[in-house]
């Protein structure tokens, strides 16, 4: 959902804009920018260079464009500095799509939690509700009609192009873990709403965050309602998890997946939660106006008011589903359950 209205303290030394690139954003700690094939185009990953070699966060959507771009380091910045680590923040393909390949050419570990991890697995293999027959389900019940799933349906697991393999075995990460990096302490703040159990990095001794998903500079990340939790309130899981990362110290530089890195984080925290409640409000507003229960389907273009292609759309339903369950849970709108086990809500 976008949030135009940013007033986030950019920083200039942001990740260079040609991908494959590496730039030093603070004292051994590196930029780089990696492609995607979405409307949103780049993913941002980091090297925190140790004496022997990285830790590497984050690794890429698992395409051929991108793993072209780390050959390129092979041949160059990594031929003589290994990644001797390898941290995933969360199960998306843009940050795990090339985290398997990546451990077995370097033959070193990788970290994660264990909702990412089991998430993938359920992702890829369809299954524990993650199946794109329990989303299309899903969305039919909210209100989506069947010339939209059709598109859907004939897409297929769009995961699997992403993340091409997955790891069988992984390094737990649990919220407060600490991570010794380059004779620093990185301490894991453990979110939710965007993911599972999204994991973002704070080193407080250097002022710094790898703020993964939870915190971005000009956009607010998508926060969804699945099938495998169709009761679930992830827009209050993820308005709770701001408060960890708002605590941080003012000066913290936010080094974000998407956009560039940024100063004043209590002050984008608070955009963040005033952007989500003027959205709430505004839909209440609009079923109040609507005289009548709405799907989620009818509301979408309330809170997305422009053009929306096919990956978006899904990323709509589920996001309107959401902010829907938020309202029903706080209490502002009765939820209502057909017999046909359709969904709709009214004020």
């Amino acid at each position: 959902m976008n949030d135009s209205r940013s007033t986030a303290v950019l920083e200039d030394a942001g990740v260079p804009p040609v991908a494959g690139a590496l730039r030093e954003v603070a004292p051994r700690v590196h930029g780089l920018r990696m492609p995607l094939p979405f409307a949103l185009d780049h993913v941002n990953l980091w090297l925190l260079e140790e004496d022997a070699g990285f830790t590497l966060v984050d690794c890429g959507y698992g395409d051929a464009t991108t793993k072209a771009h780390w050959q390129k380091l092979f041949d160059g910045p990594l031929a003589r500095s290994p990644i001797r680590r390898i941290v995933v923040t969360h199960c998306h393909p843009d940050h795990l799509g090339n985290a398997t390949w990546l451990a077995e050419r370097f033959g070193c570990p990788l970290f994660m939690t264990l909702g990412e991890f089991l998430a993938s697995h359920g992702k890829r293999d369809e299954h524990s509700g993650y199946g794109l027959a329990s989303v299309e389900a899903h969305f039919a019940r909210h209100g989506m009609p069947e010339d939209q799933r059709a598109p859907l349906r004939a897409r297929g697991n769009t995961y699997r192009l992403g993340v091409p393999e997955l790891p069988r075995a992984f390094t737990r990460l649990v919220d407060g873990d600490r991570l010794d990096i380059a004779n620093a302490a990185w301490r894991v703040i453990a979110g939710y709403g965007h993911s599972p159990e999204h994991a973002a990095l704070a080193c407080e001794s250097a002022g710094l965050l790898i703020s993964g998903d939870m915190l971005l500079p000009k956009i607010s990340t998508n926060v969804s309602v699945w099938p495998n939790e169709p009761d679930g309130d992830p827009v209050e899981r993820f308005l709770e998890s701001l408060r960890a990362l708002g605590a941080l110290p003012p000066a913290t530089l936010v080094l974000p997946s998407h956009g560039p890195p940024f100063r004043g984080i209590a002050a984008r925290v608070a955009q963040l939660r005033a952007h989500h409640a003027e959205r709430l409000d505004e839909l209440h507003r609009a079923l109040v106006a609507a005289r009548r229960p709405q799907s989620a389907h009818d509301i979408v273009p309330v809170l997305f008011r422009r053009r929306l292609d096919l990956q978006q759309t899904s990323f709509a339903m589920g996001e309107a589903i959401a902010h829907l369950n938020r309202l029903w849970h706080a209490g502002r709108v009765e939820r209502i359950v057909g017999d046909d086990g359709s969904v709709r809500f009214a004020a």
